[in-house]
């Protein structure tokens, strides 16, 4: 019998990846926001610079996870992780016994709500390695990368997760199982915490721009995000600042999903980037003047955002 998994946040990351497990052959449904009407006509439409371009019709198309039939396997939340959003709520409604809850998302220090709401369920963390855009009604473009990094918290690896982490591979993208889902968070806080925001604050210019022009900026900040890290116990490898820039120097101009929620007036993710590294750093008594900076400036065009809606 094939998994059933329920992907709440069919986007530009749920959507994709919800796509692949059903070509693994997992029995995937969703749960739609704006783009209910479409999906449930039409299905997606993935295109892939790697996998190539394909469709991915969902066994359910829902509008809120208390539709949905059946008993789920796993629940992958993969919805932005915003203050005014009870993430527990959204995906409590499909949640039995037996139900893996994953959620696959930004940020820092976001474990406790998961924790403290599912206490006597599996919770999986997992990070999205991914360059990857809505670019129309039902349509996900996936420019590179891809690959996936999941684990339990509070910290190991059940025989669930290495289950989710088969059917990824074989639907033909890298999936890590790691103890350690928790310094991977910081690791990828490393690269989020510059290119997001400055995405934003320099009027809509793609990664590789914001690099050449301002590749010291970018590195005062991953720095200060790798010495927040190591204070909260999480050592990040000694390179791994190298090795994002030159990533970056490697990936396609690429606009950041804060970017598109900037442009498109959504709400954006800046306190569980952003926020919660700061305050972090501050618990810890860690200097970081780059990081309060850009926090600051990103609250202010937070504030013309709301004032302009």
């Amino acid at each position: 019998m094939p998994n059933k998994i329920l992907i709440i946040g069919a986007g530009a990351i749920g959507a994709f990846y919800g796509a692949l497990l059903a070509k693994a052959g997992a029995d995937v449904s969703v749960v739609c926001r704006s783009d209910y009407e479409h999906v449930k006509q039409h299905g997606f439409i993935i295109n892939s610079n790697d996998l190539g371009r394909w469709t991915f019709t969902p066994s359910q198309v829902l509008k809120n996870a208390a539709d949905f039939k059946g008993m789920a396997d796993y629940v992958l939340l993969c919805t932005k992780v915003l203050p005014d959003i009870d993430l527990a709520a959204l995906v409590r409604p499909a949640v039995t016994a037996e139900t893996a809850i994953v959620f696959i998302q930004n940020g820092v220090e976001i474990e406790q709500t998961m924790l403290t709401a599912f206490p006597d369920n599996e919770v999986i963390s997992g990070l999205a390695f991914i360059c990857s855009n809505r670019i129309n009604p039902g349509e996900i473009l996936h420019l590179a990368y891809g690959h996936l990094a999941l684990g339990n918290l509070p910290g190991f690896i059940s025989s669930k997760t290495i289950r989710l982490c088969e059917l990824f591979v074989r639907s033909g993208i890298e999936c890590e199982a790691t103890e350690n889902i928790v310094t991977r968070r910081w690791q990828k806080c490393i690269w989020n915490a510059p290119f997001n925001p400055l995405s934003v604050l320099s009027g809509g210019l793609p990664t590789l721009d914001i690099l050449r022009s301002q590749e010291t900026f970018v590195r005062h900040i991953m720095q200060e995000i790798f010495s927040i890290a190591e204070a909260c116990g999480h050592s990040l490898p000694e390179d791994i600042i190298d090795i994002n820039i030159n990533n970056t120097y490697a990936m396609p101009p690429y606009k950041t999903s804060m970017l598109l929620d900037y442009e498109n007036g959504h709400p954006m993710e800046t306190e569980v980037i952003l926020g919660n590294a700061l305050r972090a750093g501050k618990r810890e008594g860690i200097a970081c003047p780059y990081l309060e900076s850009v926090y600051s400036l990103m609250k202010l065009r937070e504030l013309k955002l709301n004032q302009s809606a």
